[in-house]
């Protein structure tokens, strides 16, 4: 097994580790994950890293993406898994009814009970493409998710995904897409000596993670993440958090942003492309909400969009504003 001495491992991790589905834990969905499961393929936080610790290396084999050395081997199974997204699309195929997927906040016996569940027994992966070990003499077979094993498992999936998309489909029903761009943040709060490293994280159901803006209190970022929107949506929490190298991201603020009055005016008026620019629908400020200012929908250039300026909350400073767009499943 050999090793980078010139530390192109390292920045060829770090390099995958910027992918939007890697910025955000693979089991629990926290921002900012700092360790990998080599041979699985995934990035994980600091909490998961500790479950998957204890199940063993025959299993997951845990390092840090900053103080662990890495193998070219571990380097190169890490990159032609994919991340985050490509792994769970396997590992998570099937999540039954009744099971749910932790978030960031989860206790340990939750992270514990889903991590097992997801690599050890390997409950939500198409039947066909559960392995089993040879070792031991153990009646009860503990799969083995050596690196090669694990991308036989992507290669199999991906050989024959065009046959099963429509067995893979989630459980979830899906009305559309959202394209948030976060434009820029104002008089944000400073959490390091003199200023923070604001980045944003959007939850619906799944998260997405804007890129780190290095010490600025007024960022600009102009950058599109995309949600999914189930059929029984809510409200996306949108949270800014500052950059951390050796320690838990800080909290900057947090708000939620109802999507409703975007959905609603955007269906009533049917396929945007059939009128001119006008003005379709509002969200209202009001005590209830973050809302600087009412959030107009118009439709512009046969596009269903809202501007959105709001005031961040639970902190001391800060304002963000970004914009809305509503992407229809025919579109």
């Amino acid at each position: 097994m050999s090793y980078s001495k010139s530390g192109s491992g390292k920045r060829r991790i770090r390099d995958l580790l910027t992918q939007s589905d890697n910025r955000v834990c693979a089991d629990c969905g926290a921002p900012d994950p700092k360790w990998a499961s080599a041979n699985i393929g995934v990035f994980i936080c600091l909490k998961c890293c500790g479950v998957h610790r204890s199940l063993g290396t025959h299993i997951s084999k845990v390092l840090s993406v900053t103080l662990d050395e890495w193998s070219d081997e571990e380097v190169d199974s890490m990159i032609e898994i994919g991340g985050n997204a490509s792994a769970n699309s396997i590992y998570e195929a099937f999540i039954p009814e009744g099971s749910s997927k932790p978030g960031p906040d989860a206790s340990h016996d939750q992270r514990m009970r889903f991590i097992r569940s997801k690599y050890e027994h390997q409950e939500f992966l198409k039947p066909s493409l559960r392995i089993t070990s040879v070792r031991g003499s153990s009646t009860k077979s503990t799969p083995y998710l050596s690196s090669s094993i694990s991308k036989k498992i992507i290669d199999s999936f991906r050989t024959n995904s065009s046959s099963q998309q429509p067995q893979l489909e989630g459980m979830v029903e899906f009305i559309g897409l959202l394209k948030v761009t976060i434009k820029k943040g104002t008089n944000l709060a400073v959490r390091d000596m003199m200023s923070s490293d604001p980045y944003v994280v959007l939850t619906l159901g799944q998260q997405a993670q804007s890129t780190v803006v290095k010490s600025n209190l007024n960022p600009v970022w102009n950058e599109e993440l995309m949600l999914s929107v189930p059929h029984n949506y809510g409200s996306v929490k949108l949270q800014v958090f500052d950059y951390d190298t050796f320690s838990a991201d800080d909290i900057m603020g947090e708000a939620e942003i109802d999507i409703q009055p975007l959905i609603t005016s955007a269906m009533a008026f049917g396929d945007p492309e059939m009128f001119g620019d006008m003005q379709i629908g509002k969200w209202l400020k009001s005590h209830d909400n973050a809302l600087i200012e009412d959030s107009i929908i118009n439709i512009a250039d046969g596009k269903v969009k809202q501007e959105v300026q709001i005031k961040l909350q639970n902190v001391e400073s800060g304002e963000l504003e970004l914009e809305m767009e509503w992407l229809p499943l025919d579109q």
